[in-house]
This record gives C-alpha cells, structure tokens and sequence, in this order.
C-alpha cells in the first residue's frame, strides 16, 4: 500500500511564532535582512549572489515584468522575468532592467539629424526616455552631433517634419567627459554644471556611454538597492525545460544574473537534463534553481542535479488549483519544515550550502515570518506583488473598488503548457490556474518597505537580528481552531472606519 505521513499537512496559518528574550540591541534598525540567492561553501566563499532582501517574484505573465523587477532591485530583491512569452521579448525585458540603471549606461535612445519630430517622438513614446543622442548614423556607437532633451522643443510650436538637427544641442555645446572617466568624476561633473546627463565618448567623437543624474538621486533613496560589479539592476528570468537551449544563451546575452527553471513539479528527469545542458556549456557559472519540491527526496534530488537554488511548494499558490484537478501537493509549512532538514543534511555531508525558496502559501504578512523561521532562506511572492502598481497587468474598478488583473500560469488565460510539461503534446490538457482580481494596492516601495518593517519587528520579538539567528533561535507552535479566533478581534463590535 501506499507511504502515508502520520503527521497532517499543515500550512503557515497553523502556526505561531513564541517570543524570546530581546536585549537592547533587538532594534528594527540594526536587523539585517541579507540572505544567500545561490549554492556556496558556507564559511569558505562568499555567496555569488547576497539579496539585501528575502523577496523574489514570481515567474508569471501578472507579475514578472522589467518595470516589477527594476522596483524589487531597487529595494534589494530580485525579479524572475516570466518565461511564458518568446525568447526575444523575453531577452528584451531583461536587457531594459540591465540598462535603466548603471555606472555607465548604453545608450538606447539614439536618432540621426536628419529625422524628423515626429520620429523622434515616436522613439520617446517606444523607450520611455527623454534625452535622447543625436549620432550620425543613428547608433548607439556612432559619432556624436547633438543631445535632445524634453527642454528642447516644443510640440505646439513646431511642425513634426522639423528636422533633429534645428533644434538639438549640438555637440559643439555639449559638456561631455571622456572614456576612461570614474564613475565618482563623472558625477562631480554632473553636479558641478547642474546636467542630468552626461555624454561619455572616445577620442574619435564616438559616443561610449552616458552617465545619469538621476542613477546617482536613486542610489540615496533606495540604499538597500541590488546591483551587479558593473552597477547594474540584479535581474533573474524564468525559462522552461523545452527551449532551454536557444532561450538560456539568448538571456545571458541580455544579462541575465541567474536563472530558474520554473515548473509545477520539479522532481523529474527533465529538470535535471536542463541543468545538465546548462553546466555542459556553461559550467558552473551560470546560477539556475529548479523546483519545485516538496520533501526530502525531491531536494535531494536536485541538489545531486547541481540546482543552485531549489523552490518548495505544489499547490498552495492563491491562484493554483493543481491540488483540487490532481489530488497532488502538500501544506506549504510542512514541505518547507522537512526540506530546510534536508537542505542542513546536505550541507553537513558536502559543506555546500543549496538556499531554498518558499513559492506560495503566504497569505499575511506575518507567514513571511515563519517561513523564514521553518528554514527558508527566502520567499518567491505571486499575489503579493501583483497587486502593485509595478506590476503588467491592468487596473479595473468593481464595485467602487479599485482591482487588478492576476492569473496563473496554469490557467487558460496563460497557457503556459510548459510549467506542466510531461513530455507529451504542445497544450494544456486541463487547467491548474484560475483567472482572477486582486484588491489594488498602491505603489510597490511602499508596501515592500511596511511588510519588511513587520518581519523585523517580529525578529526583535524573537531576539534575531539576522535570518539565520531566526532559524536558529524561533520557537514555534502550533495554533487550534480557538486560538486562531483569539488572535483576531472577538468579543467586541469594531467601530466603522471614516471613509473620504
């Protein structure tokens, strides 16, 4: 007959954490939230890749976009760009998230004199940016002429057939620095002559890089941001166990910082020949997790398969109904509990430290917390950060009510076949995913910075200053149906909130 666990399925909301003793240290301020993103010989190396925060996003056309995953760098996480869409559109998303902030910034806003207005507003309209360079050929790489920005034209007053070259700044009086420039003296210069960008080029005229004011404002209102050795967004993307070998080479190309492969079930052969196709032509320097899992057999699985990260979780998604269609999955507090044993096994035995990622089954801010207490090392969110204004999808009103769109990537709105590939046909057979709204919720920062404010408080109260001291230090319990209602509000009638 078949195993079954003596112990019952049990999910985050059947836990609470215990307070411990706090000294006077356990302050929010000095609570740090950095945690390991992929595999390393813990007390020998350091890790390839530190997030500042235990955030990623969701691999999900509603989620994942560049705009999520420049917000979730700039506080300190990383964004997987959905890889349910073609490889060239895919690769494009992560190239803008690479080139919207860095040192020295390629250029992707470029013209000839020669163009008209009108193609110059069409380019604005296309990249999103306002200074643009005017080169002889029109190339990132080409000579410089002229800069245009916002403050050089003005729509009503010109006719759209205007040429370029009649109202750029030409080069003649542009203030511009030479290649081989510190990123620290190309800053200076920019304040120093109040420019908000600074054109850097070769000795041939040849425009090199730009160098933004903005890049520098950024850096001093999001301290915890993430950024690569060349100052560049870390930026993750999603990609599948079919096409692995045009669309891996395609997003390293774009910059690609780590990959993941992303299924609904990872303990199979096919992850592990992904991974083998990838370290064939890659070795190891290129940083992919796989998943997901939800015990000990499957963890040890892909860890043996060299994943630098493995993801926890079937079924719990808000969205997901792989467990109603299939019967398969487990509560999220229990395959996170007996996989963060595994993972402490495997180090023990190698001295490889693997993370691993809770995927679903956060629904209060406060289940962050005790995933990262049962032994996660950090959290992949869906639903949380769909709600944002940063995230693809669109706003609607309901009711009075402000929603926007989330599906998953197992619904027919996304057909995403190949999260639920078994090697058979190209297509979704059944659905896994609901199509949905979730209550609108303001701008990413705001909620990212409140949800984490929340996780220290709760840290302090646990007398952690750091998430591994958590792991070691928490004490949790589990809850009863009564207890649940005790924690809330009861006994009293809550007095209506005023609303404007």
């Amino acid at each position: 007959m078949a195993f079954i666990y003596e112990e019952p399925s049990r999910t985050f909301n059947e836990y609470l954490l215990v307070p411990g003793y706090s000294s006077t240290e356990c302050r929010v301020e000095n609570v740090s939230l950095k945690t390991p993103l992929v595999k390393y010989r813990k007390g020998e190396e350091e890790c390839p890749i530190t997030m500042n925060v235990p955030m990623v996003s969701a691999i999900m056309q509603a989620v994942s976009g560049d705009r999520l995953a420049i917000a979730l760098a700039k506080e300190g996480g990383v964004s997987f760009i959905y890889g349910s869409q073609t490889i060239e559109s895919q690769a494009a998303m992560v190239k803008r998230v690479k080139t919207h902030k860095a040192g020295f910034v390629k250029s992707d806003a470029n013209i000839r004199p020669d163009q008209t207005l009108a193609e110059l507003l069409d380019l604005k309209a296309r990249t999103g940016h306002s200074t643009t360079a005017v080169t002889i050929d029109g190339t990132p790489e080409g000579k410089l002429v002229g800069l245009v920005t916002s403050r050089d034209y003005r729509v009503s007053r010109l006719s759209l057939d205007t040429k370029v070259a009649e109202f750029m700044k030409p080069y003649e009086k542009l203030i511009y620095a030479k290649k081989g420039v510190t990123l620290s003296e190309a800053n200076d210069i920019l304040w120093d002559n109040k420019l908000n960008a600074l054109p850097i080029i070769d000795d041939n005229q040849r425009l090199d890089s730009f160098v933004f004011r903005k890049d520098y404002d950024t850096h001093k209102e999001f301290p915890n941001e993430l950024l690569d050795a060349h100052k560049r967004y870390v930026v993750g993307a999603g990609i599948n166990t079919r096409d692995y070998a045009q669309r891996v080479p395609a997003l390293l190309e774009a910059g690609a910082d780590v990959l993941c492969i992303d299924s609904s079930e990872g303990y199979t052969e096919w992850q592990k020949l992904t991974i083998d196709w990838i370290r064939e032509h890659y070795g190891d320097s290129v940083k992919v997790g796989a998943g997901n899992v939800v015990d000990r057999e499957g963890f040890m699985y892909l860890a043996e398969a060299g994943a630098d990260f493995i993801k926890i979780g079937i079924g719990g998604g808000s969205i997901c109904i792989t467990r109603e269609q299939k019967g398969i999955g487990r509560g999220q507090a229990s395959a996170v509990i007996e996989v963060a044993q595994a993972r402490d096994e495997y180090f023990q035995k190698t001295g490889v430290y693997i993370p691993i990622c809770s995927d679903g089954g956060i629904v209060y801010d406060y289940h962050m917390t005790l995933a990262l207490a049962m032994g996660s090392d950090f959290l992949m969110l869906g639903r949380y950060f769909s709600r944002f204004d940063e995230s693809p999808t669109n706003k609607l009103t309901l009711n009075g009510q402000v929603y926007k769109e989330y599906w998953g990537e197992g619904s027919n709105r996304a057909r995403n076949w190949q999260r639920y590939d078994m090697g058979g046909d190209s297509k979704l057979s059944f659905e896994e995913g609901v199509d949905s709204y979730v209550p609108y919720a303001g701008p990413l920062s705001d909620n990212v910075r409140q949800s984490l404010q929340k996780v220290k408080s709760t840290m302090c109260n646990c007398g952690s200053l750091t998430i591994p001291e958590l792991q070691k230090n928490a004490k949790l319990t589990i809850v009863s149906a009564t207890s649940i209602v005790e924690g809330g509000a009861h006994d009293v009638m809550l007095r209506a909130r005023n609303r404007e």
